[in-house]
């Protein structure tokens, strides 16, 4: 357990904020280590001679920052840096949340999905409720699946396909399905965020890759795997990744032709798909033998459309529908024949049009509003990445931030490996409405004119 207090005279109105963010910045400072029990509410209520229910308001201020996990009946400790979110766990009323990375949404989503739950009630097929083998249910599925990856650019055999609730459980079953137990994934240096607990849980070892305005170097990826250890490659080509870069056609092509020449595996994370512009051709129709590819639609169309496609090389079809077996089963089958039916119908595809309306809105709106910062972003990213000046520091910014009522992600929760080069933070711009987007912008614009300093505790 933590000794670590603050110091009383500081504590000011509000003063659960203020033990909060005094907290927070003992964490980050390493004054409370990773794994640490803090001080048990009502101890900690006696020594400050603060009320148990401030302390406790300024404990579940840090569960809700993503710093403290709660165990009933053990107490209060601090997580590790690297599983800590990079967004709000829960939203605040007080707090314009930028963290999130959603799809921009309004009534409109909400209508299409209570009208799809409503031809559901009429049409669903009796075996979506009573089957329990995914063989027994989902063939016909994978067949309508086929057809939209061919309208995206991939010619796949439904066989090859592995349907799943969501994006993250399919690359959890392409990881387990590339990467042997013990074996080195390698990855950009800033990437998915929950690649690198998923990799710790699978025991596995993240090699970080060099990066440009291009996406991931080949050369980086031919020195990891000179070394010999490297099984497969993760890559997110096309806007999803934090710097927001679609990498070109003729940089694939030189990341396939190393990948062939070692002999691994490439896990293609393409869950913004067809949503992007004349995006390049994906990996997985380069280099078929050897691509796990992922294509989404919580980010494309809805968030509660929890959906993916999951395209794997012929030879690991078995490989993979084990491994999704083992860790997830079966994906929803009442949410599988919506996402067909809304497919046939062209509900999906209007969904996207909509999708990227809005977020052309979006980016216009961020422009407006950052006008004079440089900034990384794509005309169909759901983001952007600002990279802060030099002598800024990431942590203190974000604590800044959400102290001025905004909620941004730090780039410390995409890094692999020791930061290169400037701090950054990811903004998302469809994580809540136009006028939330245009103050939350505000307050980092106003932010980055002043004058930058060590951020001081909220007193």
């Amino acid at each position: 357990m933590t000794l670590w207090t603050p110091d009383p005279a500081t504590l000011t109105r509000p003063a659960y904020l203020s033990l909060a963010e005094q907290l927070a910045q003992a964490i980050r400072r390493g004054q409370i280590a990773p794994g640490e029990r803090l001080m048990p509410q009502r101890q900690l209520a006696h020594r400050l001679a603060l009320s148990l229910q401030t302390v406790s308001r300024a404990y579940e201020e840090l569960i809700r920052r993503g710093l403290v996990s709660g165990e009933v009946g053990r107490g209060s400790f601090v997580l590790p840096a690297e599983t800590r979110a990079p967004y709000l766990s829960q939203r605040s009323g007080e707090v314009v949340d930028l963290s999130i990375l959603k799809p921009v949404t309004s009534r409109l989503h909400v209508d299409r999905m209570r009208d799809g739950l409503a031809w559901l009630a009429q049409n669903m097929p009796a075996q979506d409720a009573l089957s329990f083998r995914p063989n027994s249910v989902l063939p016909p599925h994978r067949n309508v699946a086929a057809k939209w990856l061919a309208q995206g650019g991939i010619d796949v055999a439904p066989e090859r396909i592995v349907i799943t609730d969501g994006a993250t459980p399919a690359i959890s079953t392409a990881v387990m399905t590339a990467v042997p137990p013990g074996g080195t994934l390698a990855a950009a240096r800033l990437t998915h965020h929950l690649l690198i607990p998923l990799a710790r849980y699978l025991g596995l070892h993240l090699e970080p890759l060099d990066i440009d305005d291009d996406g991931i170097i080949p050369a980086s990826l031919d020195r990891a795997a000179r070394r010999g250890s490297v099984a497969a490659v993760y890559l997110q080509p096309a806007a999803i990744n934090p710097r927001a870069v679609v990498t070109s056609a003729a940089r694939r092509a030189e990341i396939v032709e190393v990948a062939r020449r070692h002999d691994l595996m490439i896990v293609e994370n393409d869950v913004l798909n067809t949503l992007i512009v004349d995006r390049p051709a994906p990996f997985v129709s380069l280099a078929p033998e050897r691509v796990l590819h992922i294509s989404g639609f919580t980010k494309i169309t809805l968030p509660g459309l929890r959906l993916a496609y999951l395209v794997v090389p012929e030879r690991l079809a078995t490989a993979a529908a084990n491994r999704h077996l083992v860790t997830n089963w079966i994906a929803t089958p009442v949410m599988v024949e919506l996402l067909s039916h809304w497919i046939g119908d062209g509900t999906v595809a209007a969904l996207i049009d909509w999708q990227r309306a809005a977020l052309s809105e979006r980016h216009a709106l961020a422009a407006e509003m950052l006008r004079g910062v440089p900034f990384r972003a794509h005309p169909q990213s759901l983001h952007l990445w600002l990279e802060l000046p030099s002598d800024t520091d990431e942590d203190s910014f974000v604590a800044q931030a959400h102290a001025g009522g905004v909620a941004v992600a730090s780039a410390r929760a995409f890094r692999l490996g020791e930061r290169q080069g400037a701090g950054a933070v990811r903004i998302a711009l469809g994580s809540t409405d136009a006028a939330g987007l245009r103050h939350g912008l505000g307050v980092i614009r106003d932010m980055l004119a002043r004058t930058t300093e060590p951020f001081l505790p909220m007193i």
